[in-house]
């Protein structure tokens, strides 16, 4: 079968590979297009857009970006009219992907939904898109299921697919060797993958370098990035930065400060205590706290339904309190209570398996059309 497939940021990338593997497992004869990056590229699907060409972070951003963004519309329909797929696959995305899913309803091209837009945050009143254009979502929290069934919309709840990376993950022994490093405890610096959250977030986070000496710290890059980028916002701080290694990063790691996304759940899963960060463009941020209906942004608190990290948003990130909760997080008896609400919220997480048990259902209803398995 034809799968066409649209990620359009480093985590979708990241579980849409995953994707990819267990559906080339499941369809000897699976053809992947895709929107993503080089781990999807890697899974042998063909990249024709990378998602540094697509990730607007933003009100004010898209807007400025929108002769952009309506020539990236244009492609993709052309794309998909010429490829011809027996399914689109939407990885997250919203703001591309569900404009996408109605102009496929229109064009008689079926999509499923793999990792849900967050809806349960804001703009609820899009399940009504999501109800009309999208044959099946499979969601990976476990709150979603029942926040669609309020709607009358059965989806299938998966897992989370990070469990299964993190799980199989196999520690490098040689990473610090491999990367001019220390013995000194390590502080790892996740500030984001798109440009636009790097010159936010690492700039603040830098600044915790000269405070705490005797930690040295690291720079996860994202491969979406080149190292002269993150040089010009770095300058002459005494800090490392190193690619594609941020699980080998994390597992050698006694703290981090990370940019709210995906990263969170990872450093989580990861066991290193975290502060969160988080700054947009000043109006896009006003936009969205009117529209945001949720008490939390990070993943870990938003599964755990509880207060587990620290979560400095906007204002409140500043150097001031950034010092202040880095060094709550590296107090041994602050360290134990972080640690064990980790292990509850890994066990909320359910079981693992997600991204082959997607994999299968995909296949499933895809072979099953006749029988009516489509909505």
């Amino acid at each position: 079968m034809k799968y066409y497939i649209i990620a359009g940021e480093a985590s979708g990338d990241l579980h849409g590979s995953n994707l990819i593997r267990h559906l080339k497992l499941n369809d000897s004869e699976a053809d992947v297009r895709c929107w993503g990056g080089e781990l999807m590229q890697q899974q042998g699907a063909k990249l024709v857009k990378h998602y540094r060409d697509t990730a607007f972070m933003g009100f004010v951003e898209v807007i400025k970006n929108l002769g952009i963004i309506r020539k990236l519309f244009k492609f993709c329909h052309q794309d998909i009219l010429d490829f011809q797929p027996d399914i689109i696959i939407l990885i997250d995305y919203p703001g591309f992907n569900l404009r996408i899913a109605k102009w496929a309803f229109e064009h008689d091209v079926k999509v499923f939904y793999y990792i849900s837009p967050q809806l349960w945050a804001w703009h609820s009143s899009r399940v009504k898109q999501v109800k009309k254009y999208v044959s099946k979502m499979f969601v990976i929290l476990p709150f979603e299921k029942d926040f669609y069934q309020k709607y009358q919309y059965e989806v299938d709840y998966v897992g989370h697919p990070l469990l299964d990376i993190t799980t199989n993950y196999k520690t490098n022994t040689n990473f610090l060797s491999q990367n001019g490093l220390n013995e000194k405890p390590i502080i790892a610096l996740l500030p984001g993958s798109r440009k636009q959250e790097i010159y936010s977030m690492l700039p603040i986070m830098l600044e915790m370098i000269d405070q705490f000496k005797d930690y040295q710290f690291v720079v996860a890059g994202a491969p979406s990035q080149s190292a002269e980028f993150y040089q010009e916002i770095i300058k002459d701080k005494p800090v490392k930065i190193v690619f594609g290694k941020t699980y080998d990063l994390l597992d050698k790691s006694y703290a981090a400060l990370v940019t709210s996304g995906t990263a969170t759940l990872e450093t989580a899963l990861f066991k290193v205590p975290q502060v969160v960060c988080y700054k947009a463009n000043a109006l896009s941020y006003q936009i969205a706290k009117r529209l945001v209906s949720i008490k939390y942004i990070s993943l870990v608190n938003l599964i755990a339904d509880k207060l587990i990290v620290k979560e400095l948003i906007q204002n409140e990130l500043n150097t001031q309190n950034l010092s202040y909760e880095l060094a709550q997080i590296l107090d041994k008896t602050k360290r134990v209570n972080i640690l064990s609400n980790y292990d509850q919220l890994i066990a909320l997480l359910g079981n693992r398996g997600a991204s082959e048990k997607t994999a299968r259902l995909m296949i499933n209803y895809l072979q099953g059309e006749d029988n009516e398995l489509f909505i």
